[in-house]
């Protein structure tokens, strides 16, 4: 449900812009920083006259910020435009001294008409706390929180080949959910990769080596590849891929914290096929929001029965305890071993 009144404010949010009906408050947070810095700043051309910027937008440090110093600030009157827009970062509302937070209250219940106040968190969460009732009542009252989420598969690709529409470049939808899969499902992270790869690409569509070529997957997608080599008997493929990311430096005990959840999802997927269902199920159960991860384990799992994957998760979950527990183990020599072990241990269906 609240999930859902997240939403809904994002959509809201985007109406009254585009309406040109805009409030004086809004909290700014959530993963999707691309989009928010996106509307931050249709937000200010909204506002401000072009070239009034100086004058009439105010943009505030939260850590050391008083409320007395937000107060001058607020009462600025604007210059030659009819609104000031001030954009505080990462100031922890709910966690100010009592005697802040009163004062803080009562100035967003009286913030003035021609004043709009953004609070944007961006290094530190934001957390509402209903217990702090002025607070909390005054940003209900006088504001709108907004989060900027990961967005949603279909709409994410829509927006990838838009991007490379711009670049004068086309991408089939089943490269365009590749590309999202390799790099992470983050605006901020895809953009650069696209215009990398538009500029690489000699015709008119990208091609699935055109990404291969230019773009950097994240350490998930690395470790999946290897995960997908070692469920394909392709050993030493997935023991090139291991040491590619040692010599990146990677710490053993992140890769294998990806590789044991991986084992764990491998394990979901064959107990779905064994219930019966497929992609929608393990989708659903692991909280997927693109099929191409659930594709490849499903079609992994189907190599392997539930007492291997069973299997599989307790080496993950003994080497990991190995890991942190064992005085002096070198913890490549750990990681590389229960590579060793899993691509001989057991076999395939």
């Amino acid at each position: 449900m609240a999930k859902k009144r997240e939403t809904t404010a994002y959509r809201q949010f985007k109406q009254d812009l585009s309406q040109g009906q805009l409030g004086s408050l809004y909290i700014f947070h959530g993963e999707e920083t691309y989009l928010r810095d996106h509307y931050l700043e249709q937000l200010k051309k909204a506002l401000i006259p072009a070239g009034m910027e100086a004058f009439n937008y105010h943009p505030l440090n939260g850590k050391g910020l008083t409320v007395q110093r937000l107060g001058e600030v607020v009462d600025a009157l604007p210059m030659m435009s009819q609104h000031t827009l001030l954009v505080v970062s990462d100031y922890d509302l709910f966690k100010a001294p009592e005697r802040e937070r009163t004062l803080m209250a009562q100035l967003l219940e009286e913030l003035p008409a021609y004043c709009c106040l953004v609070f944007l968190y961006d290094t530190i969460p934001y957390k509402s706390d209903a217990r702090m009732k002025k607070l909390a009542g005054a940003i209900k009252t006088r504001g709108q929180v907004v989060e900027f989420a990961r967005q949603d598969q279909r709409d994410l690709m829509d927006w990838v080949r838009r991007r490379f529409r711009a670049l004068n470049r086309d991408i089939d939808p089943q490269d365009a959910q590749y590309l999202i899969f390799l790099c992470g499902d983050l605006m901020n992270g895809l953009i650069g990769e696209i215009e990398k790869i538009g500029a690489y690409s000699k015709g008119p569509r990208i091609l699935r080596q055109d990404i291969d070529t230019v773009a950097i997957p994240v350490i998930d997608a690395v470790v999946f590849q290897m995960t997908d080599a070692l469920t394909q008997g392709q050993h030493a493929k997935a023991l090139s891929i291991l040491h590619d990311l040692f010599r990146l430096q990677h710490a053993p005990i992140m890769l294998l914290a990806v590789l044991g959840k991986q084992m764990r999802q491998l394990y979901a997927a064959r107990a779905v096929l064994e219930a019966g269902q497929g992609t929608a199920a393990l989708m659903e159960l692991w909280g997927m929001r693109s099929a191409y991860p659930a594709e490849k384990l499903l079609r992994a799992a189907r190599r392997y029965d539930l007492p291997w994957c069973r299997w599989a998760m307790a080496r993950c979950a003994e080497t990991d305890l190995a890991m942190k527990s064992v005085s002096g183990a070198d913890s490549q020599d750990l990681m590389l071993s229960l590579v060793l072990e899993l691509s001989a241990g057991g076999a395939p269906c």
